[in-house]
């Protein structure tokens, strides 16, 4: 029985064990209570690679078939294991993450090797497994208080779409990065709060419903936004579908993006693209970043 353990960093920490590509098992969180909020961002980085170790234990514990691999998803450039850049967690910058998790984990007597990705693209490879499509292109828009961009199969790159350049306007500077004209800037959370500071941003979009003109002008702007980086992708690698997911996701209006969508993407080729929205839930990534840590181990 081929046996993988996910963990998924974010703004929480979730964990499970799989087993032949399927999570089996009762799912270990940190915090436990899921409506607490920044636990992780005062943690430093030496506590937080503590953290995985015991859960990572605890699930090794768990079976009766030894791990083969443990795959760990992260937000930020995630490259050969090392974490490059990571915005939202900022304490694990520059952090050979595997390494170190691979010395902790050495400690209780694990050695399955340790694979670090981005956690977008934990996403895709996830929703490639779900639906039993792993050799088909499949990308993944994240909609949070970032933005990120994941895609399946990976390839070597950096694949930050969230920082995607998507208006000259030298006035949008709300990206959490210091870069100008930036996605992130516009559609992430964080971005939004900065803009509107009279109001959080599901009034926003709850005001824009109802008619207010500010609003109605700036939720347009955020699917445009979303419409231009979509565009962009497509033209770099072409259509295909684009599934739509995150803790903000709702606000997303598929519509509304479509038809933005088609005044950017005019070349007949390039038209059989799809979109769909999917409910955000840890399962999804926690089966990617294992099914991404098996598949590194078969390379």
């Amino acid at each position: 029985m081929i046996t993988a353990i996910g963990v998924v960093l974010t703004d929480h920490i979730v964990a499970g064990r799989l087993e032949e590509q399927r999570l089996t098992g009762k799912l270990l969180r940190y915090p436990v209570d899921i409506g607490e909020l920044g636990a992780l961002a005062a943690l430093p980085g030496s506590e937080l690679v503590a953290l995985l170790a015991q859960h990572i234990s605890t699930l090794a514990g768990n079976g009766e078939s030894p791990v083969d691999a443990i795959g760990v998803a992260v937000p930020g450039i995630i490259r050969h294991g090392v974490v490059e850049d990571s915005p939202n967690l900022p304490q694990i910058k520059g952090m050979h993450l595997a390494e170190e998790l691979t010395h902790a984990l050495a400690e209780g007597g694990i050695s399955a090797p340790v694979h670090v990705a981005n956690d977008a693209d934990c996403i895709a490879a996830g929703v490639a497994a779900t639906r039993g499509q792993m050799e088909k292109l499949t990308r993944v828009w994240t909609i949070g208080n970032g933005i990120g961009y994941g895609r399946w199969p990976y390839v070597e790159g950096v694949w930050e779409g969230g920082h995607i350049t998507v208006t000259l306007d030298p006035k949008e500077r709300y990206c959490g990065c210091g870069g100008v004209g930036h996605l992130e800037g516009i559609m992430g959370y964080r971005a939004m709060r900065m803009r509107f500071l009279d109001l959080e941003p599901e009034e926003v979009f709850a005001q824009a419903r109802q008619g207010d003109a500010r609003c109605r002008e700036f939720v347009d702007l955020w699917h445009r936004a979303l419409a231009a980086a979509t565009a962009s992708f497509i033209h770099l690698a072409g259509p295909g579908r684009f599934y739509f997911t995150g803790h903000n996701v709702g606000f997303l209006d598929l519509p509304v993006l479509r038809s933005h969508l088609e005044t950017m993407v005019k070349m007949s080729p390039l038209l059989s693209y799809s979109l769909e929205i999917l409910p955000p839930d840890d399962e999804t990534a926690l089966l990617g970043a294992g099914v991404s840590a098996l598949r590194a181990l078969a390379r």
